[in-house]
């Protein structure tokens, strides 16, 4: 299971939020891409960058900060936030991601999320943010009437190979993972399922890998030292 350390970017900085709230911002860094050359030199491949300006605001705002981060660490990259048009799909490309994550824009747009998928195959991944098992999108400021799971198999059918999914309710919480939305996941769909929200430690990952999923995204408890990178590495592996 591959293991992908998160890194949340507000104006330049590293930051994480509780439960989405941008009223609730904690600032761990004011070089991400010192952030992201320690989890290269840790062993990581991968790393989850979100612009959560560009959330916000409907389109990326932190591509030069994306950039030197790629360019400075060399870790292939996963990248959303405000991606919403094919301009800004090509432009987070162009600064070195491997993936592009659509959210709000795969949801309110399906023909667009069509478009991108015929145009860049795999290298279009949808991020699924669950809050209450509805969808949410805005940058979580906002809860749709869409069922997780309906939105999942819809995707399935269009084609999307990787999905990002996040309970909210456990993002920045450190109060375990949500088992149960996962393993109902990888039970009922084919894609490849990234978890996000609720790791505390090692044992969450286990857990997670044992549920056989794609990947695993790492925030706050690496923030907050209750788990170091080797450890996170060691635990999705063994």
């Amino acid at each position: 299971m591959l293991l992908l350390p998160a890194i949340d970017l507000y104006e330049g900085r590293a930051v994480r939020l509780f439960q989405g709230d941008y009223l609730q911002m904690t600032v761990y860094a004011d070089s991400p891409a010192e952030t992201a050359v320690h989890f290269r030199r840790e062993g990581c491949e991968w790393v989850h960058l979100v612009d959560l300006q560009g959330a916000r605001a409907g389109r990326p705002e932190n591509l030069a900060t994306v950039r030197e981060i790629l360019k400075k660490s060399g870790l292939k990259a996963e990248v959303g936030g405000g991606i919403r048009t094919e301009t800004s799909v090509r432009e987070v490309l162009e600064a070195g991601a491997d993936r592009v994550i659509l959210g709000t824009a795969a949801l309110r747009n399906p023909e667009f999320l069509q478009k991108m998928l015929e145009r860049y195959g795999e290298r279009i991944a949808v991020g699924v943010d669950c809050r209450d098992g509805r969808v949410s999108v805005q940058g979580w400021t906002e809860t749709s009437t869409v069922r997780c799971e309906d939105f999942c198999e819809k995707l399935e059918k269009m084609g999307v190979q990787t999905v990002i999914c996040t309970d909210i309710s456990r993002d920045g919480a450190l109060a375990g993972v949500n088992t149960e939305l996962y393993a109902e996941l990888s039970r009922k769909f084919s894609l490849r399922v990234i978890a996000s929200g609720g790791v505390s430690g090692p044992e969450d990952l286990r857990k997670l890998r044992r549920l056989g999923l794609y990947g695993a995204i790492l925030g706050k408890a690496y923030y907050t030292g209750s788990i170091s990178i080797r450890e996170a590495l060691e635990a999705v592996s063994c």
